[in-house]
């Protein structure tokens, strides 16, 4: 079930992005930090789809399999992700 897009932060995707992205990496949500880019962290191009596949799930969003890649680390994914779901919500899109 999608997650609704109002009320999204930069904040609130930082946690869930870091939480999502230590469940694939096996560690603890508190260990990623959120400025170091996540092919340090050793994120695969498996987990880095899976990610994507989970942000279409949970927020309904496509995401393309690069962002990862596009926007390396957390902080600038959970941005990325923000501008994504507020151009969704203006377009009449969402939730």
């Amino acid at each position: 079930m999608p997650v609704p897009t109002t009320g999204h932060t930069t904040e609130s995707l930082t946690t869930w992005l870091a939480e999502r992205i230590a469940l694939y990496l096996k560690r603890q949500p508190a260990d990623i930090d959120p400025d170091v880019p996540l092919a340090e962290y050793g994120l695969d191009s498996v987990a880095a789809l899976s990610l994507c596949g989970d942000i279409e799930d949970d927020f309904d969003v496509v995401m393309e399999p690069t962002v990862a890649w596009d926007y390396p680390t957390v902080h600038a994914l959970a941005g990325h992700l923000l501008a994504e779901l507020a151009a969704d919500t203006a377009q009449g899109g969402g939730a």
